[in-house]
């Protein structure tokens, strides 16, 4: 059946990702900065699991909150544990996570942070990448390197194009702006960023995203060295 996946929107742009597997009714929640909107998702409800993939308060905020209320025990990473709300699973790059009989893989994407980490559910398949991908974009290099984030963004290369893409914050419309800026004429690029206005216009969320299409349209999983990703990442902190 695989796990049931909802986008949970919050703040001005950002998204906490409920994960329901159906087979046993363990519930986890991806990076809940705000406790309320997830609380007004489960109600009553159970949520077993916080699921934490950098210490940004934007992601972190609402986990102790959350624990306090339901009990979940939050998972992060060992190697940033300091800066996370106190988490009672050290996670480490190549660990597996399980939501109810559903298995998640840990993958160490720094670049954005230093600790980041990624979940993939191989049977989804989804990826939680928290911002380290971004629909049409990649994370701000806020306490990495481009060369950590050209790395980050290669431990995805061996994931099926039908991963759904679960990020952390809604861009995709300024990413947009700025890929056509580099690729004009792309006709692949134009109906993606065209399909993008159509649904911020209607108030909708533009993610999850296909991670075949992003390998089609994104210029950051398209550059194809750590130099080039670096001038991209210089040019769209400005645009």
């Amino acid at each position: 059946m695989g796990l049931d996946i909802r986008a949970i929107p919050f703040s001005r742009d950002n998204y906490a990702w409920l994960l329901t597997d159906p087979q046993t009714g363990v519930v986890a929640v991806v990076d809940p900065g705000e406790a309320e909107p997830v609380m007004s998702v489960i109600g009553d409800g159970r949520l077993d699991l916080i699921l934490l993939t950098h210490h940004h308060a934007d992601h972190t905020g609402g986990a102790e909150a959350l624990r306090q209320k339901y009990g979940a025990r939050i998972a992060g990473a060992d190697s940033d544990a300091a800066r996370l709300p106190k988490p009672d699973l050290l996670l480490h790059d190549g660990d597996r996570i399980a939501v109810g009989r559903e298995l998640g893989e840990v993958i160490s994407t720094p670049g954005h942070a230093r600790g980041h980490l990624s979940f993939y559910f191989a049977s989804a398949p989804a990826l939680f990448s928290g911002d380290t991908l971004f629909s049409l974009g990649c994370g701000r290099l806020l306490e990495g390197t481009a060369e950590q984030m050209f790395e980050s963004l290669q431990r995805f290369a061996g994931l099926p194009d039908e991963t759904m893409v679960c990020c952390g914050h809604e861009y995709s419309e300024g990413n947009a702006a700025f890929a056509l800026s580099k690729a004009p004429d792309d006709a692949v690029l134009q109906e993606h960023a065209a399909r993008i206005r159509e649904l911020r216009g209607e108030g909708k969320p533009t993610v999850p995203v296909l991670l075949g299409l992003e390998r089609q349209t994104n210029p950051f999983l398209k550059a194809r060295d750590v130099a080039e990703l670096a001038s991209l990442r210089q040019a769209k902190d400005v645009f």
